[in-house]
């Protein structure tokens, strides 16, 4: 689906009205953090690093779904305004999940840069050439603890954001609720990752299935949709139908990122190729390969920290042979199947554009 000008001219304006939002919001407490010392003033400059260096897709798919249902011009500017601030504070909310994910995983690199904590601990002097080479120590503690609070932080900046936004306090409270639930999610759909990943839970395709649709979906596609609806005062018959399908392409956006991290083209998507099946990392592909022949060929590599080269390649392949490739690119499609035909006059046109753009991209997807 081509991008016209227009639209594209609209997005840059939407991401620098962000930007411009998420540079207020974080101004604001890196000033006040001086007066705490110089360490922790340093967590704020750095998170202001990252969240500016996003993509904003979640506060883009927000704005866009209200400017469709509410356009620009039909309201008073002060709301539109309200809109963004809430928009920025998702990409907040965003970026304090980042920070947790990152320490759980025990990640030190983003989009090929350092993160916050690989940065703390460059700056600690831990890293003499090679990211991967301090792992342990009090360096890492320190570098590991200040993620982990500058999470903290972030939550804590978007439940204010959320709360002291300028709108009447029943909408107030109703984005207060739609906040709780998707943290809820989220954090319940972290909990069955690790506990897949470490053997807790059974590594069943539901399961699974499941994990993703609280991790992905919830934050990434519904929250927005659903605050887009509320904001622009639309039916609560359109916020669900837009949920729903929001849910149906979170899922197909993991499906496809799982399936881009195991079979995609790494010069495409930047990603180490092998890393989800180095670190054991349970996914549809893997759920199905288990229910296969190939399974006691797989099984031996799975997990194991040293995979690599002909090895990883050979896995590589063994999951394409069993079908697991074909197996969960079905599943996209039944989600994008069943996203298509919510597509009904429940959604207004203007706001069923925004979602068919949105799924035109995903499945032209190679990063």
């Amino acid at each position: 689906m081509t991008i016209t000008s227009n639209a594209l001219s609209s997005r840059t304006e939407l991401c620098t009205a962000v930007e411009n939002e998420l540079s207020g919001l974080i101004g604001k407490r890196a000033g006040a953090a001086t007066a705490y010392g110089p360490h922790f003033a340093r967590l704020w400059a750095l998170a202001g690093q990252n969240v500016l260096g996003g993509k904003f897709v979640r506060p883009l798919l927000l704005m866009e779904t209200y400017d469709a249902l509410k356009p620009p011009g039909s309201t008073p500017p002060e709301q539109r305004e309200t809109a963004i601030t809430i928009s920025a504070a998702i990409e907040l909310l965003h970026y304090s999940f980042l920070l947790h994910d990152d320490v759980i995983d025990g990640d030190l690199v983003r989009r090929g840069h350092p993160n916050l904590i690989g940065s703390l601990l460059a700056e600690a002097g831990a890293l003499p050439g090679n990211i991967d080479g301090a792992r342990t120590g009090s360096d890492l503690h320190w570098a590991q603890t200040g993620g982990i609070l500058m999470g903290d932080m972030l939550l804590a900046a978007t439940h204010q954001a959320f709360a002291r936004a300028d709108l009447p306090h029943q909408l107030r409270l109703r984005l207060l609720d739609l906040l709780e639930h998707t943290i809820n999610e989220t954090v319940a759909g972290e909990q069955l990752d690790v506990g897949l990943g470490d053997g807790i839970i059974a590594p069943d395709l539901e399961t699974i299935l499941v994990m993703c649709g609280y991790k992905t979906a919830t934050y990434t596609f519904e929250l927005p949709l659903r605050a887009a609806a509320a904001l622009s005062g639309a039916d609560f018959a359109v916020e669900t139908a837009l949920a729903t399908a929001g849910r149906h392409l979170g899922l197909a956006f993991q499906l496809q990122d799982d399936l881009l991290s195991t079979f995609g083209d790494p010069r495409r998507h930047g990603k180490d190729p092998f890393s989800d099946l180095r670190e054991g990392k349970e996914t549809a592909i893997i759920a199905h390969a288990r229910t296969t022949s190939a399974w006691p060929d797989i099984e031996p590599f799975f997990g194991s920290p040293e995979l690599n080269g002909t090895e990883a390649e050979h896995v590589r392949q063994c999951l394409s042979d069993c079908g697991a490739e074909t197996f969960v690119q079905g599943l996209i499609d039944e989600q994008l199947q069943a996203f298509n035909h919510l597509l009904t006059n429940t959604i207004p046109p203007s706001a069923r554009n925004v979602l068919l753009d949105l799924a035109a991209q995903l499945e032209g997807r190679q990063s």
